[in-house]
């Protein structure tokens, strides 16, 4: 071989030292063998001879070649140390690497080998310097785009909007319209070199979505794409109920439309844009239905403040009701929504109306049902053994959600079920899917039924005293004392949210006169008011005071007394709502993340015992399944400040016992639907999982 001149002679020794720096990258032993970076090598100094020794490369084309090796090994060492390529790939770079280059070298197309290598492989083979001007080059830049998007399908049209001319586009476009139709409705009614190219596309789907987008109305049909599509349904029916949709005609075609879905979800088949027509029929249910009929919650006469459900059928009420949950008042579920759904039915039968929705979110309505106190209701309308073979199906397979909410859903619901038979046959399947998710190894399951049987035996045992320690959680039927104050000296904080409506007024007022006595002292602030103890433990009770809500200034004395107490670092340990429901998403907003007591005090407060605990985690909670009342509340306030001032834990079952007798009539049946701490098995259920899952890790 003829000596290499100087300036060739300085690329081969950057090569030398772009290899010494990959020899550095500490790939090797555990992403790469010894042997593997051996081979790289040789094939690296094979390159290197090559170059020099071909005839056909003049001494431009050399010092092209090997300015292109070097480039090839800087831009993996830029790629693999900004985390785009995996050390897995680089022998597999350097052998494409040589095959394009002789396929170049012998005037072919380099597509092929682009074809067979990984993404990052191929595009540092396009981008190389020596290879830019193979004749493949062109295809093989389409060729990556489509393999980007065949890794990354939700990306589709994102990478099509910077490379809308693409051999591949007409497919790609056709497979994110099947994915994700609504995605592709919003990119057709561009303008731009996409949205022109999406409405150029032959596909029938394609085509009818470039229809829908080019018209005012489009996303009104979206919901029921999928069922135009087959030419289940036309254009031409749904248009007279998409002029007007906010027309019950309109809702009822959803619900219509989502029992066909949920009949074909069940035989394996999901419909195009499922997901998109049940977030229009939650949102018409709430903003149609829902709403109206809780804006009315004071009204007396209940054909007056339940006439917007007028004309609904029970399917359409079960419809409200599992996809309205978080914005439902209990009076509105309990009086309204509940009861008309079987005085609407013929044969007013639990199974019938499960056989009607195609048992759509059964496992979410069973839960519903137990938070209001009306699931052995629902049970008792159908036979025994279809009732024991709805709970089954309700237990079963928790294991293999992506969440916990059906979890906590049974926890939930067990203290809601009072037939000894079936409160049996839960624990029996909850012992059977435990040996099953024993048997298969499955941790999850294993965590899950085995904190589920926990709770269960231990709510049904008379012996209680070490459920705690079997769920590595903190006391479950105890708050003690102690850890409530230590986190200010000693002194424990409390801390009520009050609202400015016409009842807010009167209970604050109720609040205050229970403290004028010698154990309290009352101190009043522009936006809030301190009660302190005066003898005993330290105790300190801030509360907001209860100004115009119409002028949002109960909402600043909150803020107020807040950013007070964070100046201050005063962290309450105790919390609590005084409000009517619809307020309670907002004391949950502003809850302090240092409380280990926190009482709803409103209707349905039973519902939000997971949003509590993702901001006071392991805290114990008070709340209501029904209708909460002010009396309750305030006597649940009396005995518990009480007990602090007096140096007491919180003893719940003790508590609860003593409370149970002061109350009578209807103010003691309302009482019975509070839930006492040591029988929220959901917000217990969460606790002990998150205890659990974190001493797998």
């Amino acid at each position: 071989m003829p000596p290499v001149p100087a300036m060739r002679q300085l690329h081969h020794e950057y090569i030398l030292r772009s290899l010494t720096e990959i020899d550095g990258l500490g790939m090797t032993p555990d992403k790469l063998s010894q042997k593997d970076m051996v081979e790289a090598r040789l094939v690296i100094s094979g390159l290197q001879a090559t170059i020099e020794k071909k005839e056909t490369l003049n001494d431009g084309d050399k010092y092209k070649w090997l300015r292109g090796v070097n480039e090839l090994l800087t831009g993996f060492i830029t790629a693999y140390q900004s985390g785009t390529i995996r050390a897995s790939h680089y022998p597999n770079l350097i052998r494409a690497y040589e095959a394009a280059a002789k396929l170049e070298w012998d005037h072919f197309s380099i597509e092929p080998v682009v074809r067979s290598n990984e993404l990052e492989v191929g595009q540092l083979l396009v981008n190389n310097f020596a290879l830019n001007g193979n004749i493949g080059i062109p295809v093989s830049k389409d060729l990556l785009i489509l393999k980007q998007c065949q890794r990354e399908p939700g990306r589709i049209l994102t990478v099509l909007s910077r490379n809308p001319v693409n051999r591949y586009a007409d497919s790609l476009i056709t497979i994110a319209a099947l994915r994700d139709p609504e995605e592709l409705y919003t990119y057709a009614a561009a303008s731009d070199a996409l949205g022109k190219k999406i409405q150029s596309v032959n596909h029938p789907l394609v085509k009818l979505i470039s229809r829908l987008a080019l018209t005012s109305t489009g996303r009104m049909y979206f919901p029921f794409i999928d069922n135009i599509y087959r030419g289940v349904t036309s254009m031409d029916s749904i248009t007279p109920y998409v002029m007007n949709d906010s027309s019950i005609g309109y809702f009822k075609l959803l619900v219509q439309t989502r029992i066909q879905y949920a009949g074909r979800m069940q035989r394996g088949d999901t419909p195009m844009a499922v997901k998109t027509l049940t977030a229009k029929l939650k949102s018409k249910a709430i903003e149609g239905f829902i709403n109206e009929i809780n804006a009315l919650h004071n009204t007396q006469n209940e054909k007056i403040r339940f006439r917007r459900l007028e004309g609904l059928t029970p399917e359409e009420l079960y419809y409200l009701t599992v996809l309205g949950e978080q914005e439902m008042y209990t009076s509105s579920f309990v009086s309204g929504v509940y009861p008309r759904i079987f005085s609407r039915m013929n044969i007013p039968r639990s199974d019938s109306l499960l056989l009607r929705v195609k048992h759509d979110y059964y496992k979410k309505f069973v839960k519903i049902a137990a938070a209001y106190n009306m699931l052995d209701d629902f049970l008792n309308r159908m036979d025994k053994k279809d009732a024991e073979k709805l709970i089954v199906g309700f237990v079963d397979g928790l294991d293999k959600t992506t969440s916990l909410e059906d979890a906590v859903d049974v926890a939930d619901s067990y203290a809601s079920i009072y037939d000894p038979a079936l409160r049996k046959l839960i624990l029996l399947h909850v012992g059977h899917e435990l040996e099953r998710c024993t048997d298969i190894g499955s941790k999850r399951g294993i965590v899950i039924y085995s904190l589920l049987k926990t709770m269960f035996v231990s709510l049904d045992s008379s012996s209680k005293a070490d459920i705690s320690a079997r769920l590595g959680i903190m006391p479950v039927y105890e708050l003690p004392l102690k850890l409530l104050r230590e986190q200010n000296n000693g002194r424990v904080v409390m801390q009520q949210f009050f609202y400015g409506d016409k009842d807010g007024m009167v209970v604050f007022n109720a609040f205050l006169n229970k403290f004028r006595n010698a154990n309290w002292k009352i101190v009043k602030k522009p936006y809030w008011v301190e009660v302190n103890s005066t003898k005993g433990v330290p105790v300190t009770i801030y509360a907001n005071l209860p100004l115009d809500e119409t002028k949002e200034l109960d909402d600043r004395a909150q803020d107020s007394l807040i950013e007070y107490l964070e100046y201050n670092k005063i962290y309450p340990s105790v919390a609590i709502h005084r409000g009517h429901s619809y307020y309670v998403n907002q004391t949950i907003h502003k809850l302090p993340g240092s409380a280990k007591l926190v009482l709803l005090g409103s209707c349905g407060g039973y519902q939000k015992l997971n949003e509590i605990l993702e901001i006071c985690p392991g805290a114990h909670i008070i709340s209501s399944k029904q209708v909460g009342t002010g009396i309750i509340n305030q006597g649940l306030i009396d005995v518990i400040s009480e007990k602090l001032r007096s140096g007491n834990n919180l003893n719940w079952p003790s508590l609860w016992s003593s409370l149970a007798i002061r109350f009578n009539g209807s103010s003691k049946e309302k009482f019975d639907d509070y839930m006492p701490p040591y029988k929220n098995l959901g917000a217990i259920f969460i606790t002990a999982y998150q205890a659990s899952y974190n001493a797998l890790q």
